[in-house]
């Protein structure tokens, strides 16, 4: 063999190893991630915070604060605040298992939720799920159809690490399980990413804010989500409201 051709497979061999070791790199940081998103389940399950707020994109926050899209009376005696992502498992969970008590409070008129919506996973994992679920919602709620809309898509939340929600077909189909939402203005609202830049400006205050993880839970203020010594339960959160619905 000439001298040629073995530097020639010499070359071959060391691209060879070189792109095995980028694909057990990659390997690596997916096992990471897995077991991150694992344990953050784990850990929202204990009442504790979920997803960490790292690598998210910048924190400039041109123009003033995102406004929260708020569900419930405007009088009523207890404000939760939901810090939350659609892409953010642990959220899922917490949706999931608080659903019916928060609907429950806001139907009585007991509770006011004031939903800040995030993008935090969008900068962690890469995608636009994030953005543009948070959008749609938006749009839901230009035409009143938040709160449903809200719950159907946790209610189909992908994998975390599935940008499933980039696509915008997608989250037009599931509003189809909203009665009076599949219209041609919600389409285009959704398709032109209108309010992409509300949602920009949202994840830009959640950054400033000085928390770093969602969901984070707040009741008039108080940070309720990541106590490990009390949990947050269903009945706790129903029992924190009622006792400040009786003392208003």
């Amino acid at each position: 063999m000439s001298q040629k051709n073995r530097d020639g497979k010499g070359r071959a061999r060391d691209r060879m190893r070189e792109e095995r070791e980028r694909e057990k790199a990659a390997e690596r940081r997916m096992r990471s991630l897995k077991v991150g998103g694992t344990a953050a389940a784990i850990l929202a399950v204990a009442g504790v915070i979920g997803v960490l707020a790292a690598n998210s994109g910048g924190t400039s926050n041109e123009g003033p604060p995102a406004a929260p899209i708020t569900v419930g009376e405007s009088t009523a005696p207890a404000t939760l605040a939901v810090y939350e992502d659609f892409r953010c498992p642990a959220c899922g969970q917490f949706e999931n298992g608080f659903r019916d008590v928060i609907h429950e409070l806001t139907d009585a008129g007991k509770l006011k939720v004031d939903y800040h919506l995030v993008t935090i996973i969008d900068g962690n994992l890469r995608g636009q799920g994030s953005t543009n679920a948070a959008n749609a919602a938006q749009c839901a709620n230009d035409q009143g159809k938040f709160s449903p809309y809200h719950d159907v898509l946790f209610e189909n939340q992908p994998a975390e690490a599935d940008d499933a929600f980039a696509d915008k077909d997608l989250l037009i189909d599931l509003a189809g399980q909203v009665d009076g939402l599949d219209n041609e203005t919600f389409r285009t609202c959704v398709a032109d990413g209108t309010h992409d830049e509300w949602a920009q400006r949202s994840n830009a205050d959640f950054m400033n804010s000085g928390f770093n993880a969602t969901p984070t839970i707040l009741l008039n203020g108080e940070n309720l989500y990541g106590n490990t010594s009390e949990p947050l339960t269903p009945d706790t959160l129903r029992n924190k409201v009622n006792q400040l619905a009786a003392s208003s």
